[in-house]
């Protein structure tokens, strides 16, 4: 079989790449606004056009250089709203001309015991859009159309964007955290992610507290509807049924831990955390409390969540960026204090 496509595509792009991973706010820019070849899909992948894409904080870990580069230059960029322009060989999935979605998972290898018991989140081989393949910060990119996401009508391109990453493993994280009905959940840190989880948990009638370390973010928790907002240090003002720790600072997880009742759940949503401090058992651990990490998803995830989104009508807050204004965009993630999701119109 050939590759099928849209007729007069080009043969070059522009698109952002990973120089040598370091501070985005430093003197020298880790990223790169460069030109490079339009990328043909292989067997089983589509090849998309990206109208826009999400500004996520593992991006940031990507760019900087708290993850390990697993791809020279990359470009980064996992939450994916685009239009399929070309079909490689072996595919059916999606048509000509369809608006799919391509997420941070792009690929497991299905043999695993992991692959095969319904736990594909933790394939040992495992690979990543915007980490081991290059990202959605460009023009085209490619993708397995078996690990691609019909988008539901309702959510225009710029909203839909965040869903495809932030609003997954927030929904992975809600259920690993076992809050239970009309629970009160701790949410620390208040970004993408955690701004859609929350919009989640009050949908379906839990209190929400807020511990975040922005002003400007602990403003907009509340006005969606959180209970509390406070710093990230603080005791949360009645001790909740369970937490997630969106923010990667390990010295967090001592203090949510103190602010759960006995028996409750604390869990760690990102892929990367600094050092977690020496816990004290009586304080932090003792009556049955649990402490649990998420590790990405599965693509059941995905399709849960985004039906999910669609039926409870989750839009996510965002801030949209002109293309070129990559850097810029991860400069404000970094912040930690925004509101909402940050998102990178490509094109039309």
């Amino acid at each position: 079989m050939t590759t099928t496509q849209i007729q007069n595509l080009p043969t070059e792009m522009k698109a952002w790449q990973v120089t040598t991973p370091g501070p985005i706010d430093g003197a020298e820019s880790p990223l790169a606004f460069v030109t490079k070849p339009v990328p043909t899909p292989e067997r089983g992948e589509v090849l998309v056009k990206v109208l826009a894409c999400g500004v996520c904080h593992t991006d940031l870990h990507v760019t900087e250089g708290d993850l390990p580069v697993h791809h020279e230059h990359v470009t980064p960029g996992h939450e994916i709203v685009g239009e399929v322009v070309a079909t490689g060989p072996e595919t059916s999935r999606f048509q000509l001309g369809d608006r799919i979605g391509i997420p941070w998972l792009r690929w497991t290898c299905g043999v695993c015991e992991f692959c095969r018991s319904g736990r594909e989140n933790l394939c040992p081989n495992s690979l990543y859009t915007g980490w081991d393949h290059d990202g959605g910060y460009a023009e085209y990119v490619t993708a397995p159309e078996g690990f691609s996401y019909r988008i539901p009508d309702q959510f225009d391109n710029i909203t839909a964007a965040p869903l495809l990453c932030a609003g997954i493993i927030g929904y992975r994280a809600y259920h690993r955290a076992n809050l239970p009905a009309g629970g009160r959940l701790g949410l620390y840190g208040f970004g993408g992610s955690a701004h859609i989880t929350a919009q989640i948990a009050l949908d379906q009638g839990m209190e929400v507290h807020v511990l975040t370390r922005g002003t400007d973010a602990r403003k907009f928790a509340l006005e969606l509807g959180a209970k509390s907002a406070q710093g990230p240090y603080d005791l949360p003002p009645v001790k909740l049924d369970s937490s997630i720790i969106f923010a990667p600072v390990g010295d967090i997880v001592p203090k949510a831990l103190e602010g759960l009742a006995p028996g409750g759940t604390l869990a760690l949503a990102g892929i990367h955390l600094t050092d977690i401090p020496s816990l004290n058992y009586q304080d932090h651990i003792f009556h049955e409390k649990n402490l649990t990490s998420v590790e990405s998803n599965t693509r059941r995830d995905g399709e849960e969540f985004l039906t999910l989104a669609d039926r409870l009508n989750i839009h996510p807050e965002t801030t949209p960026y002109a293309f070129d204004k990559a850097d810029e965009a991860l400069r404000y993630v970094k912040k930690g204090d925004i509101r909402g999701a940050c998102v990178l119109k490509i094109s039309d």
